[in-house]
């Protein structure tokens, strides 16, 4: 054992010799990034193991400097654990991990008590125990979790009183004497009992990556819920379809085809012939969230509703090759799809490369590639790899600038309300694909972005209603509150080449000054509408009839 120990890094050869010559138990050195970033420390590892070789990680007495923020890292892996354990309340109570009696229920207590022998509880933290008793004049179980008997008090119980199935049940009739349960120690009274509450595992799984957009440094990551569960990244080797998540996208490479946020589109039916399998045709009829129209709007308002439809007719108007090359400037490296479902996030993507891709806008244009090593140095201080950011102009700064106010609007106004309540200047997107499969949200504010998935491995639904909005949004926002606890708040940065221009949402046409309706909009100079003028495209058609639906 010692030998091994020795071959793979954890102890040197002296540590080693001492340990055989005086008989005393080695154990190997503790890693403490190890157990709060398990997916990050795991890349690292291969990244090493597949550049430099086998021997090089295990003997070679390597150095490795990381982008990874301890606090950050902490605060994603809470977030994720928070996030997943509420979304799997939702969706009733499963039963116990197991249900024990007799020889073997005395056995697990004895076990259980071993294992504990000496420690104490700690609030917060998530303990397996077993139901012993359950006082329903008093209304609460008793549990037991190693030597501590607690109650789990019937208050609060709600959520577990329907089960996957839709079963109803009393209180009072969830749990039983020897049902094995995860418990959460809510409280610690001095002189009394513990107070527990029910918890149980999720199933659903989670992902969230932060990136420090001024230099593409990845301050944070977890791939999943548990990482001795599962050790599949799903913030770098998942592709997941981004749904609505994909459209501020497309409405970047829009605005730098001349179109502005104020450019009316008319959300409206639309039908497509596609190419079924065999020889037949086929239709295709998209449609929005809620089944409804709603006739002509902005395209700030339909980022910030997220209109199926406008978009589609968007990418439409821009071409989808277009649109695809545009795609790569941000550093989506995944296969696009060439078609108008792309509109619709229909192309499988990395969390990652989509967190990435939001950073352009939040770096005022500039495109970071992903860091997550700084420096690599030898046993002998010899430097074998040293990582600067490195940031190449991808868009301009008034496109980044616009499309971040787009984004703050779908904050402020639209489907990713929930992220008001971090209180400060901050833009980002929801995205929810078929049958609620996925569901994401990406966001910035001036010092962060991340991103946010949410799934399962096997591609089922997350549920009726489970939205990037409701399942994504929230372990954000958790994350995010932490992570700005001590920045100061910070308003976006305006360039010089926007201007803002008050006009009418119906129209999108110039307001003069004394009119007392609207609201100022942001344009690339020279771009903005002139007072009462419709905004007119190069041919000034409406298409409205034709099918495009736009009014530009």
């Amino acid at each position: 054992v010692i030998e091994r120990m020795v071959e793979e890094g954890f102890i040197t050869r002296a540590e080693a010799d001492r340990a055989l010559a005086e008989g005393i138990r080695v154990r190997p050195r503790k890693v403490k990034t190890l157990g709060i970033a398990p997916y990050f420390t795991e890349y690292v590892r291969r990244y090493i193991e597949e550049r430099y070789g086998y021997d090089a990680l295990y003997r070679g007495g390597l150095k490795v400097y990381t982008t990874l923020d301890v606090e950050l890292q902490r605060y994603a892996k809470e977030a994720i654990s928070k996030g997943l354990r509420s979304y799997d309340k939702r969706h009733g109570y499963r039963g116990p991990i197991t249900h024990l009696t007799g020889q073997d229920l005395e056995d697990f207590m004895a076990e259980s008590t071993r294992r504990l022998s000496g420690a104490r509880l700690r609030e917060g933290e998530i303990y397996t125990g077993v139901v012993v008793a359950n006082r329903k004049g008093e209304r609460y179980y008793l549990v037991k979790v190693g030597p501590y008997t607690g109650q789990l008090p019937y208050k609060g119980l709600e959520w577990a009183t329907i089960d996957r199935a839709g079963t109803t049940r009393r209180v009072s009739d969830i749990l039983r004497r020897g049902d094995v349960i995860e418990v959460r120690v809510e409280a610690l009274p001095e002189g009394g009992r513990p107070i527990f509450s029910l918890e149980q595992e999720p199933e659903a799984q989670a992902a969230i990556i932060a990136i420090d957009p001024a230099s593409g440094e990845v301050r944070a990551m977890v791939g999943g819920y548990d990482f001795r569960r599962s050790q599949f990244n799903r913030a770098l080797q998942a592709r997941r379809q981004p749904g609505s998540a994909f459209k501020p996208i497309i409405y970047a490479a829009a605005i730098d085809k001349g179109y502005t946020p104020a450019s009316i589109f008319i959300d409206s039916p639309i039908i497509y012939e596609t190419q079924a399998n065999g020889d037949g045709k086929a239709l295709w009829k998209p449609e929005n969230f809620g089944r409804e129209f709603y006739g002509p709007m902005t395209l700030r308002e339909a980022l910030a509703k997220s209109r199926n439809l406008v978009t589609i007719k968007l990418l439409r108007a821009i071409g989808v090759d277009y649109t695809v090359r545009y795609a790569r400037r941000l550093g989506i490296e995944s296969p696009l799809n060439r078609d108008l479902s792309l509109a619709l996030g229909s192309s499988g993507l990395s969390l990652l490369e989509l967190t990435s891709a939001y950073s352009v806008f939040a770096s005022k244009g500039i495109r970071f590639r992903p860091l997550f090593i700084k420096r690599i140095v030898d046993k002998d201080g010899q430097v074998l790899e040293e990582n600067r950011p490195e940031g190449t102009r991808a868009i301009s700064p008034e496109t980044a600038y616009i499309m971040t106010s787009l984004l703050e609007g779908v904050i402020k106004n639209g489907t990713g309300w929930r992220a008001r309540a971090l209180g400060r200047p901050a833009a980002g997107k929801t995205g929810t694909t078929d049958e609620y499969r996925d569901a994401w949200f990406v966001g910035y504010t001036t010092d962060l972005v991340a991103g946010v998935w949410v799934g399962f491995d096997d591609y089922r639904s997350l549920g009726e209603l489970e939205t990037g909005s409701r399942a994504a949004l929230p372990i954000w926002l958790s994350f995010m509150k932490a992570a700005h606890r001590d920045r100061p708040v910070r308003d976006f940065p305006v360039p010089e080449g926007v201007v803002f221009k008050r006009i009418d949402p119906q129209t999108g046409t110039l307001l003069p000054s004394w009119a007392g309706d609207g609201y100022f909009e942001v344009f690339k100079k020279g771009t903005e509408p002139k007072e009462r003028e419709p905004l007119l495209s190069e041919s000034g058609r409406f298409f409205g009839l034709e099918g495009e639906g736009l009014l530009q």
